[in-house]
């Protein structure tokens, strides 16, 4: 049996120690067969979530797959005691999305995508068959719905039709709606407000020290009506 997951152990690069937590990788497909009627798959995946205790972080970058492997996966990680983190640095789509819901907290990569859609499934057979496959998905569309209820506060009749219409939401669009708590950001880039408020200062500055390089005072100068003299008064009166 091929895994759709993966556990890593993420080392401090100053101590060379594990840091405290644990790394979820879900990359590609939501499992490749069903789960349904599946005894071993989804133990073997409970098993390894709950050898452990602590903070979990999930990567996220899947177009989605079996709802069913999805719906237990949701469960699981809605069980386990310890805070969830899922971060998409990819796309969260389809089935992939409701994974993402179970997030204590939901962060996207700033160029990352979330869709959600309504199920599908294959079905043959007389009239009654198709209607019975109708019925079947139209449940199931109801439990997923109550997964994205349950994040987002949206209401059943908008989230519907977001389903209806397959959704695709950037980042801002997906926390503006609930789907999401926030941006991955980069920790090695703070930003600054007081920075650019001396940027600003200095480049005024730097604009004053090129009128005096460039122009001699005595040729007095004449821009818009103004001498440079008056410019350069001007100009320290704004920064004073």
């Amino acid at each position: 049996m091929q895994k759709f997951w993966n556990w890593k152990q993420i080392k401090n690069e100053d101590t060379g120690n594990e840091e405290e937590g644990r790394v979820l990788e879900f990359y590609g497909t939501i499992a490749e067969e069903s789960w349904f009627d599946d005894d071993i798959t989804p133990a073997m995946f409970k098993e390894e979530l709950f050898s452990g205790t602590g903070p979990v972080t999930i990567w996220l970058n899947s177009p989605g797959g079996d709802c069913f492997a999805a719906s237990m996966i949701y469960a699981m990680l809605m069980d386990y005691k310890g805070p969830v983190t899922v971060k998409i640095d990819g796309i969260a789509a389809s089935a992939a999305s409701v994974i993402a819901m179970a997030g204590t907290d939901v962060l996207m990569a700033p160029t990352a995508m979330m869709m959600i859609h309504n199920p599908a499934t294959i079905a043959f057979g007389d009239h009654k068959d198709m209607e019975k496959a109708i019925d079947m998905l139209e449940e199931v569309k109801n439990s997923i719905i109550n997964a994205y209820e349950l994040r987002t506060g949206q209401n059943r009749k908008t989230l519907s039709k977001m389903m209806d219409e397959e959704t695709w939401m950037n980042a801002m669009k997906a926390i503006d709606l609930g789907f999401a708590d926030g941006l991955i950001t980069d920790s090695k880039l703070p930003v600054s407000t007081e920075a650019y408020s001396f940027s600003a200062g200095n480049a005024e500055k730097v604009l004053i020290n090129k009128i005096t390089e460039k122009v001699k005072p005595e040729e007095k100068p004449v821009t818009m009506g103004r001498s440079v003299d008056e410019l350069k008064a001007s100009l320290f009166k704004k920064l004073l």
